[in-house]
């Protein structure tokens, strides 16, 4: 479709295109990949050729456009119809970033190259094996020689590392200073992982219990020319703050995706099965469950809509972010016990798929940021309590 027509579209148009790329991948292709490890190139070819991955890339740039509203849609439908948003929102809020705080220089070269899908932008090497959710405690460095930075390091759970032709990168350029300031002196690079000494970048995929390629990676020495750096040196957590708040809304998006695929598959297992005669959906407890999440989900889905509005008009939606992405994430694991629990059996046989989504579903509970850091947040930065931790 062209930027103009794209542009114009409505959510529920966006629902449709994205569908319509779902459409081609059936559970059998999901299963498949999970048995076999594999990653869905094909999957991801076609929804970037169809404009999926571009939603929040600027017209001017070839994108759509369009803001973490409508991307929320995409990866919401995404998992409703039974796969993983993880291979484009990775892609939707970096892009994000690059398009809000990168130079002119960059955006012009590589927006429209990501946003037609010639280039991928799919992974963002950030969390580090002893620093884990302190990012002031990052250890990976940057130092400059001549017109070149050089980074090393090491890095943990960076997904996809090993499927991207550009990747964004965390280091600290300088020292803490001020112990009060200890984020002051993260910058953040954008690489082109095509043109680097590849003995100076090696990963190691970590082994999960769902199909998911993340991978620790080590940084020994590797040169970036010095325009890889985005925006300026030194407040590259700010530009990290502004694409967690984007992430953690397309997350809770995937987990409302989710479930509302555990939701219909309920409610057509409990209408189906029929056991002492009747089917077990007329059962009230099975029947009550199922009510619950659906409730829950649509209490969920009313906070998704305001966290995105504030996120599109450039509003501190912190707090609504970090709550939805818990919520959400707390509401699709709900409803992931309750479709397994009502298929019974039945749940723990692979040509159900109930297994598979439910371990997928699993990783929101813990990732991109764990449950108790979103309750931290919130007493802390919302409610005015003494900070915890």
């Amino acid at each position: 479709m062209s930027n103009e027509d794209s542009a114009r579209l409505t959510l529920e148009e966006i629902r449709e295109v994205t569908r319509s790329v779902c459409a081609r991948y059936d559970d059998e292709y999901y299963r498949e990949l999970d048995r076999t490890e594999g990653f869905p190139h094909d999957f991801i070819k076609d929804a970037m050729e169809a404009g999926l991955g571009s939603v929040m890339v600027p017209a001017e740039y070839g994108g759509m456009g369009l803001g973490v509203r409508e991307a929320s849609v995409v990866v919401e439908e995404i998992h409703r119809c039974g796969g993983s948003g993880s291979n484009l929102h990775g892609q939707m809020f970096m892009m994000g970033i690059l398009a809000r705080h990168g130079s002119d220089e960059m955006k012009q070269e590589i927006l429209p190259l990501v946003a037609s899908g010639e280039v991928r932008l799919q992974s963002f090497s950030v969390t580090e094996p002893t620093a884990g959710t302190d990012t002031s405690k990052i250890t990976t460095k940057a130092r400059k020689e001549g017109n070149e930075w050089v980074v090393s390091g090491q890095k943990v759970w960076t997904s996809r590392m090993d499927h991207t032709d550009f990747f964004m990168v965390f280091a600290r350029t300088s020292p803490v200073k001020d112990p009060k300031k200890p984020f002051q002196g993260l910058s953040c690079f954008l690489v082109d992982k095509r043109k680097i000494d590849p003995k100076t970048l090696t990963t190691k995929k970590i082994d999960v219990m769902f199909n998911h390629h993340t991978y620790e990676v080590f940084y020994d020495d590797m040169r970036i020319p010095e325009t890889c750096m985005i925006g300026e040196e030194g407040k590259g957590f700010k530009y990290l703050l502004d694409g967690l708040n984007a992430e953690r809304i397309l997350i809770g998006s995937e987990c409302i995706g989710d479930g509302r695929w555990f939701l219909d598959r309920a409610v057509k297992y409990a209408n189906e099965r029929v056991v002492f005669g009747r089917p077990i959906g007329t059962n009230q407890g099975v029947q009550f469950p199922i009510a619950k999440g659906y409730a829950q989900l649509e209490a969920v889905d009313a906070l998704r809509w305001k966290a995105a509005d504030m996120f599109d008009s450039h509003e501190n939606c912190g707090a609504e972010a970090n709550m939805l992405k818990m919520l959400a994430s707390e509401a699709s694991w709900d409803l992931a016990n309750t479709c397994m629990q009502t298929h019974g059996g039945f749940g723990l046989a692979r040509e159900y798929d109930v297994e598979r989504k439910f371990r997928e579903n699993r990783i929101f509970q813990i990732a991109p940021i764990s449950t108790n850091m979103v309750l931290n947040y919130v007493s802390q930065h919302v409610l005015g309590l003494p900070r915890s931790y």
